[in-house]
């Protein structure tokens, strides 16, 4: 069989032959893979400088959909403990989940990992929101922030309002409510926002600064930190803020929520990315051109297929 393989941390991954995997044992199952998305993660991991990484050599990959054998019932499948990009992976039973027939393999692959921060964010890191929420998602058109605007209508939220940089991109999304982020940041407009009760925060730095301090909801608001697209991964927060606003502050991430949480979850989480119709936009690449196309640098989620 073929898989990805990486020898040298940071290197662009081989595509190479390897011997046939031996049978699973009692507690495994075979998984043909139909298809692995690129993640922040993996590209982390394949770096050298994640705390998962592991030794070489490294195969990428920490997720995917693939054919379980012999029954062939189509499969999610997430692992730490080996790379799964490759054509056949031996996994624990505990592992891997039954798919709807039907669910495209692509889509759930590219889909789930951006669709793990906002679920984790409404199951572990919000507390009683009420009936019919609104929600803000500070970079809506991200690729998480997409499939957040599902997630959070599968949930109960019957309004979201999107905010990002470009107007075209917001038009395409099922939102109640749009806001342009200006260039100059204090001029983004974050006015009319008395009936927000949470925000995912997929940006941040000076634009979170600005909401808080323009934020006048008579209501609490609870704030989850998740990423930083910015690329700024600090701010200054001003004490006068924090006493003058009922602002609930937390992050989302692997160290705010635990693996076996999410695992608990996963079934549920795995009906609705199967159902949703916003999951973003994919890059569709064959596992024998991982070399070419490994560095691929567009809006799209990487997926590699057999």
């Amino acid at each position: 069989m073929h898989q990805a393989q990486i020898d040298t941390w940071g290197a662009t991954p081989k595509y190479i032959e390897v011997s046939d995997l031996p049978e699973p044992t009692s507690d495994e199952v075979q998984i043909k893979v139909e298809a692995v998305g690129i993640h922040r993660v993996v590209r982390s991991r394949a770096s050298g400088k994640h705390y998962s990484s592991g030794t070489l050599p490294h195969i990428p990959g920490i997720d995917g959909v693939g054919r379980r054998l012999p029954d062939n019932k189509l499969v999610y499948f997430w692992t730490f403990g080996t790379g799964v990009l490759r054509e056949y992976v031996n996994l624990p039973k505990t592992s891997v989940y039954e798919l709807p027939e039907g669910s495209d393999p692509i889509q759930v692959a590219s889909a789930i990992n951006p669709a793990m921060s906002s679920w984790m964010t409404f199951k572990g890191r919000t507390k009683d929101l009420p009936k019919d929420f609104t929600v803000l998602i500070l970079g809506a058109t991200t690729a998480s922030g997409r499939v957040a605007i599902s997630i959070a209508r599968s949930l109960g939220a019957k309004k979201i309002i999107g905010a990002a940089r470009s107007q075209s991109a917001l038009d395409t999304l099922p939102l109640d409510q749009k806001i342009v982020i200006q260039d100059d940041i204090s001029k983004t407009d974050f006015n009319n926002l008395d009936d927000v009760d949470v925000v995912l925060d997929y940006i941040y730095g000076p634009l979170t600064i600005h909401l808080f301090t323009a934020l006048k909801t008579p209501k609490p608001v609870q704030y989850v930190h998740i990423g930083a697209v910015s690329g700024v991964t600090e701010i200054d927060l001003p004490g006068a803020i924090l006493r003058s606003k009922d602002i609930t502050i937390r992050g989302s991430g692997p160290g705010a929520w635990n693996m076996k949480d999410f695992a608990a979850s996963l079934p549920e989480l795995l009906g609705i990315v199967s159902g949703m119709e916003e999951k973003g936009p994919v890059h569709v690449a064959k596992l024998e051109d991982v070399e070419r196309e490994w560095g691929f640098e567009g809006k799209e989620r990487l997926v590699f297929v057999p």
